[in-house]
């Protein structure tokens, strides 16, 4: 079919699917916009319309399709006009987890060279003890003592920082992997 004759059979079927459109929305706004989509999917499609075959039938049918797709999808939807459901969905911005990740790689900074290489190996890169202790050359008691050290002053570190606010506990493994990411 060529794209002309397919463009006026288009639009001489205009009306009536504004009609049918009317009749399943109610509204002449909604059903406009119904047909306007219905036209919008059928000449997007048109290669995959059969010539000779009934044109009129094959929109009436993308417009039927649309129409309960939208119905469906409305029913999901929730409707919140005087905003508490979307008042009680929030996100922390963003922000506030750069501030953190900021004051954590600057505590991160302050540690001695030997405890925030053996926090490192153990916590970000996922290293052994063992495997730890023989990269950094010395007993695996040693890096465990400074892994505990290098925790505890990362912690107090934090703590001062957020003005008290930190958890007492030792800083998580997670936190520290994501600071080098």
């Amino acid at each position: 079919m060529t794209q002309f004759v397919a463009r006026d059979e288009l639009i001489a079927a205009i009306p009536s699917l504004r009609a049918f459109a009317i009749s399943l929305c109610g509204r002449t706004d909604q059903a406009d916009d119904l047909v306007q989509d219905t036209l919008v999917k059928a000449w997007g499609n048109i290669a995959t319309y059969t010539p000779g075959t009934n044109l009129r039938a094959w929109l009436f049918t993308i417009l039927r399709n649309s129409f309960y797709s939208q119905l469906r999808k409305r029913r999901r939807e929730v409707e919140d006009v005087d905003g508490v459901h979307s008042g009680a969905l929030f996100v922390e911005a963003s922000q506030s987890e750069h501030i953190r990740m900021r004051e954590f790689r600057s505590a991160l900074g302050l540690l001695p060279e030997d405890q925030r290489e053996a926090l490192i190996l153990v916590g970000a890169a996922g290293y052994s003890y063992e495997e730890t202790a023989e990269i950094c050359g010395c007993a695996v008691g040693t890096i465990k003592s400074r892994v505990n050290r290098a925790r505890r002053k990362l912690a107090a570190l934090l703590d001062e920082e957020l003005g008290g606010e930190a958890d007492s506990a030792p800083v998580r493994v997670e936190q520290l992997a994501s600071a080098f990411r």
